[in-house]
């Protein structure tokens, strides 16, 4: 019956890494009086930034300025952004040595007159209190901040990242990352003050990497500013790919390897129990009519409870996924062998229309 104590096992792992750490909304006033500037890459947002730049006007913490950096857009992003009355600022030709959302942020901040920046990727939707709580919350902790969006699906398709946001959660809120000179940032929404941004060079300071949310943490680090993360239920949410599933594909695999990098082998080891328990529990459907299929079912649901528990935090997946989780973690799994095979056979990944090498720079 070891397989019992493996699903055992996971089940624990999962709640040892689980930390629901949100930004919750505030009684007490915002004494930040510095200014806040917004700074959103886009290419081709035609669909996602109405959401954004619409739930930006409707702030309790008015942004000094909005600026999106349009990267060579075939859509209608610059006409969307203008009309929200966003200063748009046309992304310059990509540099040799730069991947293509780092050069888009680095030229935002060159344009930005704030004190204060917040990096907004222009699937991420905001709370009427979310600026205002983001604020609050890099003031109590110092240094820079980080969100986890808390995951808004609507097609089928879009439901399959229920894994790869509950393991996203895990990687950014595990208590052994604590200490981790690598932390890394949630790239979709960081709090950081000019001071520090100039402090690490920013953005290129990491110009070349693929997972530059994550490289960009250790920056931090690295000088002696402090990285702290949280999870976004009830501040700041995103939707990430209604454009199909290849476009989810490509977006998860592009960081799913070269993701696991920085994290501590103790993070990595007790993601790995969670995701063989969880496994293991869902071979049942292998064994039915044998003694094995009664404990493994059992184990299945209670990591369906434990499922359903941490979605709370994480996301809207519908009725189905969460009862059907073996679905999304066939999807897990296959993008998992994706993302391996561009990085190890490859040496470059696909996203937006362009190749990045693995390691910087782009290729085509």
């Amino acid at each position: 019956m070891g397989f019992l104590v493996l699903i055992a096992l996971g089940i624990v792992a999962g709640f040892v890494l689980f930390r629901p750490n949100t930004i919750n909304a505030s009684r007490e006033p915002c004494r930040e009086t510095r200014k806040l500037s917004v700074i959103i890459p886009a290419r081709n947002e035609e669909t996602h930034l109405p959401h954004l730049l619409g739930s930006l006007q409707a702030q309790t913490l008015v942004p000094h300025e909005t600026i999106v950096v349009d990267d060579f857009s075939e859509d209608r992003t610059r006409e969307i952004a203008e009309r929200y009355g966003a200063k748009v600022v046309s992304n310059p030709p990509l540099p040799p040595g730069w991947t293509g959302k780092n050069w888009a942020l680095w030229n935002g901040y060159k344009h930005a007159s704030g004190d204060l920046f917040a990096f907004l990727d222009a699937d991420v939707r905001l709370a009427p209190h979310a600026l205002e709580s983001l604020v609050k919350a890099r003031e109590e902790a110092g240094g820079v901040i980080s969100v986890v969006p808390f995951h808004d699906t609507e097609k089928w398709h879009e439901k399959l990242a229920l894994i790869f946001n509950v393991l996203g959660v895990f990687a950014f809120m595990s208590p052994f990352e604590k200490n981790n000179p690598r932390k890394g940032l949630y790239g979709s929404c960081i709090l950081t003050t000019r001071e520090d941004y100039e402090k690490i060079n920013g953005h290129e300071s990491v110009k070349s990497e693929l997972v530059d949310d994550l490289s960009l943490g250790a920056r931090y680090t690295a000088a002696g500013i402090k990285v702290t993360n949280f999870i976004g239920r009830g501040s700041v949410s995103f939707r990430m790919y209604p454009q199909g599933i290849k476009s989810e594909i490509e977006g998860f695999a592009k960081s799913a390897v070269p993701g696991t990098s920085t994290l501590r082998l103790a993070t990595v080891l007790a993601i790995a129990l969670w995701l063989l328990g969880l496994i293991v529990s869902e071979s049942f459907v292998l064994f039915l009519g044998r003694s094995w299929a009664v404990p493994l079912m059992i184990g299945y649901a209670l990591y369906t409870l434990q499922m359903l528990y941490f979605i709370r935090y994480v996301g809207v997946f519908g009725k189905a996924m969460p009862l059907l989780h073996p679905v999304s973690s066939l999807f897990f799994l296959f993008v998992m062998l994706y993302s391996l095979y561009q990085v190890a056979f490859l040496r470059h990944v696909a996203w937006k229309g362009r190749r990045v090498k693995v390691g910087g720079g782009r290729n085509g």
